[in-house]
């Protein structure tokens, strides 16, 4: 991801789905396993053996963040690798902390895919010492650091100000998020509600079902909207924050006809949705890029190891982390900057 490619909220901005794509030639080993890259393939120090768990190990999305945690790797010869379970699945991903425990490794980086039910087995990570961060994993309690790419409240709003601009900011919308447990989601689509009663008085969230759940998957999103278009005939926009959520959206746009009616916005990657926003369905993506997030969440754990100071304004050499800053309020949570603005004339520009 390019410097330049970062933008500043200078007004609206817009966004759609993370309906990701694979990315170059660097692929998770059978098992979900990227085999430690570090010069020593894996003999070095276990203290710094920094492990990424991610919430699975096929979704395009994480895919990407292991590009990161490779390069990481490359960078500093250090052992550092990805590995997470075969599908989205809190008990699955807790199994494999557990292994990772066994293992005695150093750190763990976890993108949880349910912070409360991950509570327990991360304390047993932390009383074993080994050092944990998390990522999209704000309500986390049992971290020692969780980070953000982004203010979420912040992130919501800018969502919320494309689906309004779509909407001519008016009319009846609900939210849409991958899953009621998902910390990050839930305040992206808090921080887009709020947004709205602020800034868009004739646009009013559908009381009957404010929130709804995609499972993180683009055929539930895709069918979820179009029962709600169906059962809320005055319903004109769906505020997504999953990878699926918008593209899923976009599609029910598409088949029922309601291009320039009904109105889609969440977060999206460049290739898996390059059709969306060459047919108008969607005006544009916003996202940031997880290999960015992958190798940031490492080198954030091998500070810790290392016992340096997490003291803001924090380098975390990746593009969108080289000022890393508190939440206000927070001495755990760490929220990084920078928004990718993707439309039909950038779209093949990013390589992802």
């Amino acid at each position: 991801m390019k410097r330049r490619l970062f933008i500043k909220i200078n007004g609206i901005a817009v966004a759609a789905a993370v309906g990701l794509s694979a990315c170059n030639d660097d692929t998770a080993a059978p098992g979900g396993t990227t085999q430690p890259t570090n010069g020593g393939g894996g003999g070095g120090d276990s203290k710094h053996t920094i492990v990424v768990v991610p919430k699975d190990s096929t979704n395009p999305w994480f895919v990407r963040m292991e590009v990161g945690v490779k390069r990481y790797a490359a960078d500093t010869g250090l052992d550092v690798y990805q590995k997470g379970p075969a599908t989205t699945d809190a008990t699955q991903q807790a199994q494999v902390i557990r292994d990772l425990i066994a293992q005695k490794v150093g750190a763990l980086c976890v993108v949880p895919v349910d912070p409360g039910a991950l509570e327990p087995v991360l304390k047993e990570a932390m009383d074993a010492g080994i050092v944990v961060v998390t990522h999209e994993g704000a309500t986390q309690q049992n971290t020692m650091y969780d980070l953000e790419a982004f203010n979420n409240s912040a992130y919501g709003g800018f969502i919320m100000d494309n689906l309004a601009e779509g909407m001519g900011e008016e009319g009846l919308y609900t939210t849409m998020v991958g899953h009621v447990t998902n910390a990050s989601h839930n305040e992206w689509a808090d921080g887009g509600v709020a947004h709205q009663k602020e800034k868009y008085p004739n646009m009013k969230l559908l009381e009957a079902e404010p929130r709804v759940e995609s499972q993180d998957d683009g055929e539930i999103a895709y069918q979820t909207a179009k029962e709600l278009i169906k059962k809320y005939p005055d319903l004109k926009g769906i505020m997504g924050t999953s990878s699926f959520d918008a593209p899923g959206v976009a599609r029910a746009i598409e088949e029922l006809g309601l291009q320039g009616k009904f109105f889609t916005a969440g977060t999206g990657m460049p290739e898996a949705n390059k059709q969306i926003l060459e047919k108008g369905l969607v005006h544009a993506l916003t996202l940031w890029d997880p290999a960015e997030a992958g190798y940031a969440m490492a080198e954030l754990a091998r500070r810790i190891l290392d016992k340096e100071p997490i003291e803001a304004p924090l380098d975390l050499k990746a593009e969108g982390y080289s000022e890393v800053k508190f939440a206000e309020g927070s001495d755990k949570i760490l929220e990084g900057a920078g928004w990718i603005v993707i439309t039909k004339d950038n779209v093949d520009s990013f390589g992802f």
